[in-house]
């Protein structure tokens, strides 16, 4: 996926000096390449984190009327990033003791990596209409301390001495512990945050506070339950849990990458083909697991953990494979042996490299 970064702007908290700056001009991206390379960094790092809470607005979100008021060009930029900074700033004051911290606003918009001559009449008209997924992210940057050398004149020529710098931003390569990244068409929630004790009550600042949003589980932790179940129940019925897992993984890939919610009923149908009481069971245990019937996956998140297998056999073989191979027998076969053993065959390969 490709960003355009159409707004980003830095309002800084230092809680030392007990003074807030507040920005009125965004970031001139255009000009300072290091500052686009950082928000550009930022912003894929929070669209593509495993890990990444899902949410959804309750109904009396004065956050989400804001957003809303935002995207209906009701509201400006730079303003609603600073009534969103001084509520945050507002909080962090009432903690014991407060990092000094900046706030990065950033409003961007995701496109799908393909040329014109790949796209779609409808790709084409949401390019061009301004119907591209376009979100609002926010980020909590605890500034760092470090140490740099300084240059300078002594008495009796130049020096070089060392300095501690009181104002380092996270390097991107570096996890930020808070952030929220919302889909200003659906409101759709992804976020990180952790727990700070404020006014003396331990609560977390960007889901019950600003957004005021409920937490789901990441789609890691989501998927990761999914396909538990599916081991599970493979094992039970005697279906190769390898074939299993890599049909599980090559259905929900499908999905996400149609815009759809992995269907629990289709994905049990999809995996357990050839054994139709497993499907049964499948579907008993996500009624009793609480587990959604229609479940919604972040689909870079999915992209990620779900395109590839890997298998490691009690020979100390590992193979991995494309998940999608478990569909066919064009590339990769099992077999169950009469002996209990399984068999794995490789076919239609023209070259092999070593690696």
């Amino acid at each position: 996926m490709s960003l355009q970064i159409n707004h980003a702007i830095l309002h800084v908290f230092d809680f030392v000096a007990c003074e807030n700056i507040f920005a009125d001009e965004e970031i001139d991206l255009a000009e300072n390449k290091n500052a686009k390379r950082y928000v550009t960094s930022q912003v894929k790092k929070a669209l593509g984190n495993l890990d990444n809470k899902r949410g959804a607005f309750s109904e009396w979100s004065a956050f989400a009327d804001e957003l809303r008021a935002y995207f209906a060009g009701e509201n400006d930029f730079q303003n609603l990033s600073r009534q969103i900074g001084e509520y945050l700033a507002g909080e962090l004051g009432h903690m014991e003791k407060t990092p000094s911290t900046d706030l990065l606003v950033v409003d961007f918009e995701e496109n799908p990596e393909m040329t014109v001559n790949e796209m779609s009449e409808e790709d084409m008209e949401a390019q061009f209409s301004g119907k591209t997924n376009r979100y609002l992210a926010l980020f909590l940057l605890e500034i760092k301390q470090a140490y740099m050398h300084e240059t300078g004149m002594g008495a009796t020529g130049g020096c070089n001495d060392i300095a501690r710098h009181y104002a380092v931003l996270p390097n991107p390569s570096q996890k930020v512990a808070s952030f929220a990244v919302v889909d200003l068409r659906t409101l759709d929630v992804l976020f990180q945050d952790k727990l700070r004790t404020i006014s003396g009550e331990e609560r977390m600042l960007i889901p019950d506070g600003l957004l005021q949003c409920s937490t789901e589980a990441s789609t890691k932790e989501a998927f990761t339950a999914v396909t538990d179940l599916v081991e599970a129940v493979a094992e039970e019925y005697g279906a190769n849990t390898a074939v299993a897992l890599s049909k599980a993984k090559s259905y929900a890939t499908e999905r996400v990458d149609e815009g759809e919610d992995v269907d629990m009923e289709l994905l049990a149908e999809d995996v357990f083909e050839d054994f139709p009481d497993a499907q049964v069971k499948f579907a008993r245990e996500v009624e009793e697991r609480a587990m959604p019937e229609s479940m919604p996956m972040q689909r870079e998140t999915v992209r990620r953990v779900a395109r590839k297998h890997k298998i490691l056999t009690d020979t100390g073989i590992e193979i991995t494979f494309p998940a999608e191979y478990s569909k066919s027998d064009e590339y990769l076969t099992f077999t169950s042996e009469a002996d209990g053993s399984i068999s794995i065959e490789l076919r239609n390969i023209l070259h092999i490299e070593n690696r």
